[in-house]
């Protein structure tokens, strides 16, 4: 793997931590009683997903799709295609959807409407990131870690053409290498 050229840390391994608890703190509270099931959308929200779910309170069942709108760019082309579906069905399940960044949202709101249309009981979804000001589709999350600035982030499971991912910091990628 190539060094990363410049980056700048946006949130520190010890804030997402603190976030995360706070985050499954909620949805445990939320969820009490019922039969959830959380969606990771892969592959950046797995290492949110896993830190999710050792610290929930509550049973809960993963599942996984792969969705893709980026393709090798840092920009949304704005095409989604499901290149992985679910193993088993939603259908009257309580369903969270596990992202890890909402940028314009037309991937996230394709995914919504998809997963209505398999019947499940309730469908909520929570992210790390949020990106408000790229938003173009109307999609809000029900749970969110961080609001941040229209920068192109890496670490912490999100990439640029499937490296940086393993980095435990959220940074800012200045160069692109």
């Amino acid at each position: 793997m190539r060094r990363i050229v410049k980056t700048e840390v946006l949130l520190s391994r010890q804030e997402i931590e603190a976030k995360v608890r706070e985050l499954a703190e909620e949805v445990s509270r939320d969820y009490q009683g019922k039969n959830l099931l959380l969606i990771c959308v892969l592959k950046g929200a797995v290492v949110f997903l896993c830190d999710l779910l050792r610290l929930l309170e509550v049973g809960a069942e993963i599942d996984f799709m792969a969705v893709s709108s980026y393709g090798n760019s840092s920009k949304s082309s704005g095409v989604v295609r499901i290149l992985k579906d679910l193993d088993q069905s939603i259908d009257n399940k309580d369903v969270l959807i596990v992202e890890d960044i909402i940028d314009t949202g037309l991937t996230l709101s394709y995914l919504r409407e998809n997963l209505l249309s398999r019947n499940p009981a309730s469908l909520r979804i929570i992210t790390l990131l949020d990106k408000p000001e790229r938003r173009i589709a109307q999609i809000k999350p029900d749970y969110c870690g961080f609001s941040i600035p229209d920068k192109f982030v890496v670490g912490y499971g999100l990439d640029y053409q499937e490296k940086y991912r393993n980095l435990p910091d959220l940074c800012v990628l200045l160069e692109f290498a």
